[in-house]
This record gives C-alpha cells, sequence and structure tokens, in this order.
C-alpha cells in the first residue's frame, strides 16, 4: 500500500526567526504552547501531538532524517509545506523570505523526487503573491499553495486576495488551508480565563484553530470564490475543520436562495473540496467524513513533525472500508490532484 501525506510541515529557519516578534506579540498563547509538554506520552492509546521542542529539529530537516522516519512507518513520500508565519516577518521582507523558503524546499524536493513534493509559501499581504505562486509552480515544480492561518484581520474572500485565487484556478493547482491562532480579540473573549496552559491548547490546537480554518472555508464558499473561479480546489485538514458535520445544517439554514449560490454549500464542497486527517487517526471521526463526502475527496496527512508518525499505517490498515477505497485515500487522489 501506497501512502502520499500531504500537511506535513517544515520551518525555514531564517523566515522563523523574522516572524517570531509579531507572532508572539500578535499569539501570546504561542509562546505558552511552545514551552509546553506533549498532553500525553507516547503509546498512551491518545493520538501523538509532541511538544514544540520535539517537533523544532525534525520540522527543519527535509532531507535523509525526514525520509529516514517516512521508511520507519511505511509512508513513500510526504508534501511538505512552511509553517512559519511570513505574514509576521517585517513588510519589506516577506517576498524575499517567502522566496527563499520556496527554493529551499523545491531544492530538497529535486534531491528526493521520489519521496518529497511541495506546496509554495506567499507573501500573501503584497502584489508580488500570485506572480511567487507561478514562479514557485512553473519553474520550481511546487504543487500549489498554503496558507498559514488568515493575514491580517482579513480571510481569503477579500478582494484584495482575487489575484492570487484567480491565479490557482488558471493553474489548475491547489490552495491548502489549514489553521493558525485565532484574531487576539477573540483569543481572550472566547478562551481566556483559565489556566495558561489550558487556555492555549484551547484556543489552538484542541478547538480555536480548527474553528478559524472552518470559517475560513465557509466565508471562501459563501464567498462565491469557487464560482467566480472554477478551477480553485482547497485542502482542508482535521478532517475538513468542522465543516462536513454541518454540511446538512448550512444547507437547510442558507439555501442557494439566500446565499446566490448556483447549488447548496453541500454541492460547491463536494466539488472543490478535499478533507485530510491530519494525524487525527479516530474511527468516529474517518466514518462520518467518509459517509459525508466519499473516499473520492480524502486524501491522506499525518502533520508530521507536529504529530509523531507512530500508528499511521497500522491506523489506515484497518479502517474498515473496500481496498478501492483504501487506494483512493492514500495515494490515488493525491495523485490525480497533484499530478504526481
Amino acid at each position: 500500500m501506497r501512502i502520499i501525506c500531504v500537511e506535513e510541515h517544515t520551518v525555514d529557519p531564517a523566515m522563523a526567526r523574522a516572524a517570531a516578534p509579531g507572532l508572539l506579540r500578535e499569539a501570546p498563547c504561542m509562546r505558552t504552547q511552545q514551552d509546553a509538554d506533549a498532553p500525553w506520552p507516547r503509546g498512551s492509546g491518545r493520538p501523538t501531538t509532541v511538544s514544540m521542542r520535539e517537533a523544532a529539529e525534525p520540522a527543519v530537516d527535509v532531507g535523509d532524517g525526514r525520509i529516514a522516519a517516512m521508511d520507519t512507518h511505511g509512508i513513500q513520500m510526504q508534501v511538505v509545506s512552511s509553517t512559519a508565519p511570513a505574514r509576521l516577518s517585517p513588510p519589506d521582507q516577506a517576498v524575499a523570505f517567502t522566496r527563499a523558503a520556496n527554493d529551499r524546499l523545491a531544492e530538497a524536493t529535486r534531491a528526493h523526487p521520489d519521496r518529497l513534493s511541495g506546496f509554495a509559501v506567499l507573501p500573501w499581504q503584497d502584489p508580488p503573491a500570485a506572480a511567487e505562486l507561478d514562479r514557485s509552480v512553473a519553474e520550481l515544480g511546487l504543487k500549489g499553495a498554503l496558507i498559514v492561518g488568515r493575514w491580517g484581520e482579513t480571510f481569503l474572500d477579500d478582494p484584495r486576495y482575487a489575484p492570487v485565487l484567480k491565479k490557482l484556478s488558471d493553474l489548475d493547482v491547489p490552495l491548502y488551508v489549514p489553521p493558525y491562532h485565532p484574531l487576539p480579540q477573540v483569543q481572550d473573549a472566547y478562551y481566556g480565563g483559565f489556566a495558561p496552559e489550558v487556555s492555549a491548547w484551547l484556543s489552538l490546537g484542541a478547538w480555536g484553530w480548527h474553528n478559524e480554518a472552518g470559517v475560513h472555508l465557509l466565508r471562501l464558499i459563501l464567498s462565491g470564490a469557487f464560482e467566480k473561479y472554477p478551477g480553485l480546489q482547497v485542502i482542508s485538514g482535521h478532517w475538513g475543520e468542522m465543516a462536513p458535520f454541518y454540511l446538512d445544517r448550512l444547507d437547510d439554514t442558507l439555501p442557494p436562495k439566500a446565499t446566490g449560490l448556483s447549488g447548496t454549500i453541500t454541492e460547491i464542497y463536494r466539488n472543490h473540496v478535499w478533507g485530510t486527517p491530519s494525524g487525527m487517526g479516530g474511527l468516529p471521526h474517518f466514518g462520518f467524513v467518509h459517509k459525508a463526502v466519499g473516499a473520492e475527496r480524502i486524501i491522506w496527512s499525518a502533520d508530521y513533525p507536529y504529530l509523531a508518525l507512530d500508528g499511521t499505517r497500522e491506523f489506515i490498515e484497518k479502517l474498515p472500508v473496500s481496498d478501492e477505497d483504501r487506494e483512493k485515500m492514500t495515494h490515488l487522489n493525491a495523485e490525480a490532484l497533484l499530478r504526481l
């Protein structure tokens, strides 16, 4: 069984250093998370989230160490993306940092073409973002783009991002929309008032950033972005960031006569969105998404190195699905979407 994982991350050290002051100013909860131990120990039967300290070294590695970890756990390919928040680097340096990070990632994929591929990071706050996407795909061979959370106080339905969405559609490459920290004014109002570590995790990996990413996706749908740019495809991690579990409810409360869209939210979702597990190895989540959107819209991911690869292959092998569905989810869908 061939396994391709598509939400696997790296950190470009220079871009991360430049963004660090802005990140800690905008999301001080990230410092608490960075200093915390892993919530559960390895082998506890819980999702194997690792501490940020443990993830730091493998996150930088886009070479032999990463491939050795893949070999140990029976994973044939990773599609790697940068998680440093480029928008929080100094504005006059954002383009240079993103270009350097994409060059670094492309070099790694050229060195290991059968094992590594990649998504570009873009300077979304600047007009050259569409040009950097074009360069990353046409010249560097990267397979699309990944946005680290929203940019500032806007989401991608804001008109300023239209050139990038159009470019994604024209190039026929996907956008990965993973989560990141909530808006600062939301962090305290929704998630504050508990012990620092509890508030940090609640606002980030336990709940907050999945809600953020789900809202991001729904705003794209409701804005008509997928009708304006019919080639636009979005990948949504963590089993779709809550959205699949509310598709029926969304259809009931926001029918086409209210939204002005040509179809229901479920119909648009099934034609333009791909869900991945991001290392969430729970059968109830899988079972619901498998029924709601089908194996044709699921691609695998492990969220390495922020989650360990422990048990990835074993979980897939035990899924109560046909071999045909298993092959679609583990590699055929990714190969078709990303032209691997």
